[in-house]
């Protein structure tokens, strides 16, 4: 372990930056300053309302034709980039005398002129030298920024040698398509690119974990050169958002989803509107929520929409998370303060924590977690059963009107629950709590036992719940992942098993209307959408979370515009 990197994981920012050591301290002799970049901080407006970072959003251009790439360049300035990456390679029929005129000149951003080879992940495989010759003409042309990668930077540099103008800047780039290294091999990798007399450096590696993004944070905090720093792929999204909190010059955001120049890549749009890029800043407090599979997870909408309304520093991200323990030992700073966890780690979870809420203790899983600010100790919660609850008990009102005072209309009601996870033990615990007479009904046989016995319940294989119906107008709680997108044609239970039932509940709320729901609608069973559960849950980690009062209409309002 080198000397700058910690053992305890990733520091704040400030901390980073004290730690500092001499191997980039050696750079800086050589460095430029923000204020020398083209389109830098310098240039622009930093206020309340604006932006509280320098990171510029920078569009990939890829179309065949020129005409083309001008429109996507016009497209983008609207989105709300700051400079276009023009790639040349993606031309067809590419004359560069003609084309890059037109392509500069005619760009209303500023432009990065990349024309990635073959052998560094991009289109062209034609002659080296013409590739060279295009960017020399370029340079020549004005274009703000150039890319050259690192294998072939200082024959390219020699060959401009004193015919650079001086806002024409050289990005020095390197690409590794199989892993994120070391530390020590990244800050190596910087200082060779470095040496190169690159204005910018740029490293992109790739994730294979989402703690690989922890070793681009740490190289993008210590230089004190201009540097882009990125892990592509799912799993180093978060690299490409928080570059803005650890320093990083720019991040890439494309103009359409599944329109990438690299796996990974943002929309501008999500960058802008959902992540809220330009209110990130070094004291911005990291939350997420914690799962795998996490794209389906409307989480981030509704976090981020409201911490905006309040004007919380904080962001809230979808972490793609392998082992829980890893991510936390990793990201265990003071600024990373907050998740809410998923399917499959909230059992995980709970194992991880410093101190658990007796509830979440009894139920054997977490939905929440908090990092202390007083002590940085992490403590759990399982606030699913409250929403979950919560929702149920409103439906079956509706039913059956008015219940006694301070008596839930789930007691005494066989409450049957699919599913033994951590949804399902919230379920199965809150039913419990109700009065409810509870059966754990599971795939595996002997956790939907030890779940059971629990709750003083009864436990049956899962396979065996359609033939089971001891009595009419019971509810059913789905706490499987049957259901869920992409899986949306499946269901748990057959439509013929839904009759025996009052009132279906599915925790899943992606997609709203799942085939369970759907089909215990049609067997005139009431139904309760996992949305309820969804909005409720959050209010509560939201106070959490923020420490303030949840904006409950905006949070349901921002989850029917997405669901």
């Amino acid at each position: 372990m080198s000397s700058w990197e910690s053992s305890s994981g990733i520091l704040s920012v400030p901390a980073l930056l004290a730690e500092a050591s001499e191997f980039f301290s050696l750079l800086s002799s050589a460095a430029m300053t923000l204020s020398s970049i083209p389109f830098a901080a310098s240039d622009l407006q930093i206020g309340d309302n604006a932006r509280r970072n320098s990171t510029l959003i920078c569009a990939p251009v890829m179309a065949e034709t020129v005409d083309q790439m001008l429109i996507q360049i016009r497209k983008a300035k609207e989105q709300g980039a700051d400079l276009v990456e023009i790639r040349l390679d993606y031309l067809k029929n590419f004359s560069p005398n003609h084309d890059l005129e037109d392509l500069i000149r005619q760009s209303s951003l500023p432009a990065l002129v990349t024309f990635r080879p073959t052998w560094e992940g991009g289109q062209y495989d034609g002659d080296e030298s013409k590739r060279q010759g295009a960017l020399q003409r370029a340079v020549e042309l004005g274009a703000s920024y150039i890319d050259i990668e690192l294998k072939a930077a200082d024959e390219f540099l020699k060959s401009i040698d004193g015919k650079k103008p001086e806002r024409v800047k050289i990005i020095v780039s390197s690409h590794n398509y199989q892993n994120t290294p070391s530390v020590e091999e990244l800050g190596n990798l910087v200082a060779r690119i470095q040496a190169t007399g690159a204005d910018i450096v740029k490293i992109a590696t790739t994730a294979l974990d989402i703690t690989d993004s922890a070793r681009i944070f740490q190289v993008l905090a210590h230089s004190q050169v201009p540097i882009i720093g990125i892990a592509m792929g799912e799993k180093g999204l978060m690299s490409r958002i928080l570059s803005a909190k650890f320093g990083g010059f720019l991040t890439f955001g494309v103009l359409e989803a599944g329109e990438v120049s690299a796996p990974g890549q943002p929309t501008i749009k999500d960058l802008l509107d959902l992540y809220n890029f330009r209110q990130i800043g070094p004291d911005t407090k990291v939350h997420g929520v914690i799962g795998n599979p996490i794209g389906h997870s409307k989480s981030p909408h509704l976090y981020n929409t409201s911490f905006k309304s309040v004007g919380f520093n904080g962001i809230y991200l979808p972490l793609l998370v392998d082992s829980v323990a890893d991510f936390l030992n990793t990201y265990s700073s003071p600024d990373f303060v907050g998740y809410s966890f998923t399917i499959p780690h909230k059992m995980a979870g709970l194992q991880c924590c410093d101190e658990v809420d007796p509830v979440a203790q009894a139920i054997g899983a977490i939905s929440c977690m908090i990092r202390r600010p007083s002590d940085g100790k992490l403590i759990g919660y399982n606030v699913d059963y409250l929403g979950a609850i919560a929702a149920i008990e409103e439906g079956l009102r509706g039913l059956n009107g008015a219940s006694h005072a301070g008596v839930s209309p789930l007691a005494g009601r066989l409450f049957v629950v699919m599913g033994a996870g951590g949804a399902g033990k919230a379920l199965a615990f809150g039913g419990k709590e109700k009065g409810a007479r509870v059966v754990v009904a599971n795939r595996t046989f002997e956790k939907a036992k030890d779940l059971a016995s629990r709750v003083g319940g009864q436990a049956m294989p899962l396979a065996e719940l359609p033939n089971f119906h001891p009595e009419e107008e019971m509810i059913l709680v789905n706490a499987t992942s049957v259901g869920m997108k992409p899986g949306i044609d499946k269901t748990p239970i057959p439509k013929e098993a839904l009759k025996h039932y009052s009132l279906v509940f599915d925790a899943i709320y992606t997609p709203k209307l799942t085939r369970l729901v759907r089909e215990a609608q049609e067997s005139g069973a009431a139904v309760v959408y996992g949305t309820e559960m969804f909005i409720n849950q959050a209010f509560v980690q939201f106070e959490k979370f923020t420490g303030l009062p949840a904006p409950k209409d905006l949070i349901r309002e921002v989850l029917a515009r997405n669901i």
